[in-house]
């Protein structure tokens, strides 16, 4: 027989929840001093990232260019007289007249670009990772040699391989000495493109081998001990144990990598400038139309760097609900 407790509350009896002013009156008499810590942040990211977002979006909805937005010629103020027109700038883009060439060429170029980036640059890291975690004589002094691309600023990385593939460079001088063809890196679409996945994957290298070599060493010794008793070979360690150990990191690592790679405006412009129409990528080529024409297409590009962030978005998600059934399906 059920015995009721006694001051329990019974289902008819249970008291209406709180509105949701109390409930954040009793959250900020709770937690007032973490808000207090936290509205600083709140309040820069707003200025600094919320504003120019939401104007940003704003702007996709209209025709604003230079000519019709508001500026200032000496004394004169020009009022601004560009007109509201919805989501036209998203269908011109998208299937509009010239769309392939305007958008849809780029997009497959940066698509293929970050895959091609990501994958040569994991496996490049990863490979350093495993001899770094070797026991071998000047360990420390490999680690620092290879790190330096990482600490030389972008710019000069950058900037120096445009001289070692001009023509006559370093690049071109070496290929010839050794019978081989000389590109032209600077001019040839193709060989735009091969240039530009060369140098960023010397820029992101470091990052990618410091990453997982942390990872490599998070992996017990133990596991790899008991796999060589067990008579497993050096393929098999690599497959069920570093692998599956450098999960977590690797997954990071990845997803850091193709937003970075999918955004990477600094090794495509300082190599190319506002040139090689073939190898400029999305967010180089919203640049180009924002601030490296006349006039400059404002709207068109905040369309452009809206759609960059959609797409952003879309892959992150997709992405981490992978992870997650991955992980679910491992245990």
């Amino acid at each position: 027989m059920a015995v009721a407790v006694q001051g329990a509350p019974t289902k008819g009896s249970q008291e209406p929840r709180p509105g949701l002013v109390a409930r954040v009156k009793l959250s900020y008499s709770k937690y007032w001093y973490a808000y207090a810590m936290v509205a600083p942040v709140v309040v820069v990211l707003g200025v600094l990232v919320g504003y120019p977002l939401v104007n940003g979006f704003y702007l996709t909805l209209t025709d604003a260019n230079s000519l019709n937005s508001a500026r200032t010629i000496g004394v004169k103020e020009i009022p601004a007289t560009f007109q509201f027109i919805g989501l036209d700038n998203y269908a011109d883009i998208l299937w509009g007249p010239g769309s392939y060439d305007r958008f849809w060429s780029h997009f497959v170029w940066t698509i293929a670009w970050t895959v091609i980036c990501v994958t040569v640059t994991y496996a490049t890291g990863l490979a350093l990772a495993l001899l770094m975690n070797q026991h071998l004589r000047g360990r420390s002094f490999y680690r620092l040699l290879l790190i330096l691309p990482w600490a030389v600023p972008t710019f000069v990385t950058i900037f120096s391989w445009r001289l070692m593939l001009a023509d006559g460079g370093v690049i071109n001088g070496v290929l010839g000495s050794l019978g081989l063809p000389e590109p032209a890196w600077l001019s040839d679409p193709l060989a735009q493109k091969s240039a530009a996945i060369i140098v960023n994957t010397w820029v992101g290298v470091p990052f990618m081998m410091v990453s997982l070599l942390g990872g490599l060493q998070s992996i017990p010794g133990e596991l790899y001990e008991a796999a060589e008793m067990d008579g497993a070979t050096a393929w098999q360690r690599f497959r069920h144990i570093t692998l599956p150990g450098l999960r977590t990191v690797s997954s990071t690592v990845v997803l850091l990598g193709v937003i970075w790679t999918f955004n990477q405006f600094a090794v495509i412009f300082l190599l190319f400038g506002n040139g090689a129409p073939d190898a400029q990528i999305l967010v180089t080529w919203a640049y180009r139309l924002g601030f490296g024409q006349q006039p400059r297409d404002y709207a068109q590009s905040a369309t452009y760097g809206v759609l960059l962030l959609s797409i952003l978005i879309v892959f992150t998600s997709f992405y981490r609900r992978w992870l997650a059934r991955n992980e679910e399906a491992s245990r």
